[in-house]
């Protein structure tokens, strides 16, 4: 079988790569687990070094990366130099405070000793997705592989020129030939590699429906797991709220990335008293959107991915607006580009309120009160992160009790930061990535006990 990567903004062709017979699978398995035979067993002096040249290469090469991933699944360049930098700020973090995430702590109890180490546990197989195609492999990569584990990829098949330099990264740093290894397999593949003794742990940032099939295997499998999967954010406005400011950072938190992201403010639940001032001024400002190539580096929305992405957020569109909502703006499509689209008076039970909309589509949600407003957010399947813009922060973090998501920022946009914990409640998945917590998801948690 071969895979072609296929520029989404012009339809060329960007790569072809051939996919990894069962025998060559076999052998990349059994190289992770002689891997990591000796990689763990290499003091974490050794690891966070690497790690901390993994961040050198990525910098060193930003270009290079940048305009891979903008080639593959088109994004904007300036979007995607951030990417690669972003990369490296994960680097360094581990880099710097691995030691202290990961030092055994002494508990007392009646022995002469008990503690708890946090040892490797071995290869954690990576599924990752094609939108954030650079950042999400290193948030899983700088802490798994620094704890010790070696890591294997098995990226979305329209970005396997990304994957390829990834592992060329790794290599470049210096890691010894197994550490990480790269996967170009179709799907269906999956199940074998997560039934190999050698894979101890599956980690998958994607659909919810890839979540539930991997989430499904590793239980199969009696092999850990961790699941981050898709997001219908809310962005709530109170009438208190600059709402200059909260406009500016809601075009940021929709349209970034076109729109392609689990963490994108989806759901724009506005007070009755703000409502007008903030869809008009969100508005002028979303029109104001350069639209074109993504090498440009003025451009600040390019296409989707794939056509067939386009093609089911139109779906959504037209079934909101069979239902009762109203283009403010926006609506149509050409190919993979989807023109920014605002709807108004959209409702639960409507597609725009209910489903995750993968692209470039605000929905504009009225609530007569803070209550109702909180309630409009709660109204979901899916809990990744809530954001509320308002003067009053004390009031707001009173509320944040009212949220059952794994996120809630006041007065920002949801985003991830590898110092702190990132991951979802409900159908957005369970586990964390980042921080102290992130490192702790794929190592043996040991208790160690000393008798006199």
């Amino acid at each position: 079988m071969e895979f072609k990567s296929i520029n989404p903004y012009n339809n060329e062709e960007v790569g072809k790569y051939k996919a990894h017979t069962s025998d060559e699978i076999d052998k990349i398995l059994d190289k992770s687990e002689e891997a990591f035979k000796t990689w763990s067993r290499k003091p974490l002096s050794y690891r966070t070094e690497l790690i901390k040249k993994a961040g050198q290469v990525l910098r060193e090469n930003a270009e290079e990366y940048a305009q891979m991933i903008t080639t593959e699944m088109g994004k904007p360049i300036s979007e995607s130099r951030s990417e690669v930098n972003k990369c490296a700020w994960v680097c360094d973090y581990y880099a710097d405070n691995a030691a202290d995430f990961l030092a055994s702590e002494e508990i007392k109890t009646d022995a002469k000793k008990s503690l708890v180490r946090y040892d490797p546990s071995g290869t954690v197989l990576a599924i990752m997705p094609w939108n954030f195609p650079f950042w999400q492999v290193f948030r899983f990569a700088a802490p798994t592989l620094t704890a010790g584990n070696t890591g294997l990829l098995k990226h979305s098949s329209n970005v396997f020129g990304c994957a390829t330099q990834i592992e060329e990264i790794f290599k470049k740093a210096g890691y010894p030939e197994g550490v990480f290894q790269n996967l170009i397999i179709h799907h269906d593949q999956t199940e074998k590699i997560i039934a190999h003794d050698t894979v101890k742990a599956v980690t998958l940032t994607g659909s919810e429906r890839a979540g539930a099939s991997v989430g499904q295997l590793a239980g199969k499998y009696l092999k850990k797991s961790l699941l981050e999967l898709g997001g219908n954010n809310s962005f709530i406005v109170l009438e208190d709220a600059d709402i200059d400011q909260a406009v500016k950072t809601a075009v940021t938190a929709r349209m970034m990335n076109s729109g392609q992201s689990c963490i994108a403010a989806k759901r724009f639940i506005l007070l009755e008293g703000i409502y007008d001032e903030f869809v008009s001024k969100f508005t002028d400002a979303v029109k104001k959107l350069k639209i074109g190539d993504t090498k440009d580096e003025s451009t600040q929305l390019g296409p989707l991915a794939r056509k067939d992405l386009a093609d089911d957020l139109n779906q959504q569109v037209k079934s909101s607006v069979d239902q009762g909502a109203t283009v403010l703006h926006g609506g149509n499509q050409n190919n993979c580009f989807h023109e920014p689209t605002i709807l108004g008076n959209v409702m639960p039970g409507m597609a725009a309120f209910d489903e995750e909309t993968f692209g470039p589509l605000a929905a504009m949600i009225k609530a007569k009160d803070i209550d109702v407003a909180f309630k409009l957010s709660e109204t979901s399947k899916y809990g990744l992160g809530t954001t509320v813009f308002t003067k009053d922060t004390d009031k707001a973090l009173e509320m944040a009790d009212r949220v059952s998501d794994g996120a809630y920022f006041v007065n920002e946009l949801v985003k991830s930061d590898p110092r702190l914990p990132f991951g979802g409640t409900k159908r957005s998945g369970y586990g964390r990535e980042l921080a102290k917590e992130g490192i702790r998801e794929f190592v043996n948690i040991k208790t160690v006990y000393v008798k006199e």
